[in-house]
């Protein structure tokens, strides 16, 4: 599936836009996670980037900083930078027509989180698939103490290794991110590590005023990152709108694991309940463009 080429004003960044065949009814930008790349959710996550379009939505993304056809030193980035390039993407798709929807995984969760969070305009509403919300809580308090200084002093000592058998019950799934030479492989660096630990901690108290329409979705045996994370905010937020779903068992990448086919289905009937003419003839108006 080719994509075009898409800019991001003022980020560091390679986009794409994968248009939907005609007239698109609503938009995605998709926000990846930690250590892959944009086009991984053409090639695997069970083809969610054909399925969206299929459905009528065009699907806008980007190899955030230091992560595929980006520039930067690979994987060691300040996530407070990829938070402002986030806005940066949405203000370009402001002018859109048509209903703008974020959608992030994991790392590309929180990042979608906290940008949602510090300015909710020109959004119909949010999916969250395993998202970072609750980072180094198992960690002991002189660690994440001592995270920051340590960024600052070494930013790319590796500080933590990700367990990739953790990604999928599907060893197809597991060999293919193994083997993929686009996708980062090392430990999360300092700096990277750090700020998901601040960035995440940070965020907690703005929740309360969260009012877009939501979709959690989280593996109750995902050991990347936490599921108590997504059981919190879906408390937290005030959203009349929300939907928190925990698939028992589920590893990290969902979309890649054993029930692919129910956590594809449920987002894109998630989306095309609100990308609908009366849908979108209700909900105009609710956020300020």
């Amino acid at each position: 599936m080719q994509a075009q080429n898409w800019t991001v004003p003022g980020a560091p960044v390679t986009g794409y836009l994968w248009p939907a065949p005609g007239e698109a009814r609503g938009a995605v930008l998709l926000t990846h996670g930690f250590g892959e790349y944009a086009g991984r959710y053409v090639s695997r996550y069970h083809g969610l980037i054909p399925a969206l379009t299929a459905q009528g939505l065009d699907v806008y993304a980007y190899d955030q900083r230091g992560h595929g056809a980006s520039e930067g030193r690979r994987a060691v980035v300040d996530l407070n930078l990829l938070v402002g390039d986030h806005l940066r993407a949405r203000e370009a798709l402001r002018g859109l027509d048509r209903p703008l929807f974020a959608f992030g995984h994991s790392m590309g969760g929180l990042i979608t989180a906290a940008s949602a969070a510090r300015d909710p305009r020109g959004l119909r509403g949010v999916i969250l698939s395993s998202p970072a919300l609750l980072v180094g809580e198992n960690e002991p308090v002189w660690l994440r103490r001592l995270a920051p200084l340590i960024a600052r002093a070494a930013p790319g000592l590796p500080a933590a290794r990700l367990a990739t058998g953790g990604l999928s019950r599907l060893t197809a799934e597991v060999e293919a991110y193994g083997a993929d030479g686009e996708v980062y492989r090392g430990g999360v660096p300092a700096l990277s590590g750090a700020s998901m630990l601040r960035l995440s901690a940070s965020l907690w108290e703005s929740y309360a005023s969260w009012r877009l329409p939501t979709l959690i979705v989280h593996g109750s045996a995902d050991k990347i990152t936490d599921p108590r994370g997504s059981r919190r905010f879906a408390g937290a937020i005030a959203s009349a709108d929300k939907t928190y779903v925990e698939i028992e068992g589920g590893y990290h990448e969902l979309l890649n694991d054993e029930p692919r086919d129910e956590v594809r289905a449920l987002i894109l009937e998630w989306l095309q309940a609100r990308t609908s003419p009366q849908s979108r003839g209700e909900q105009a108006g609710a956020q300020p463009g």
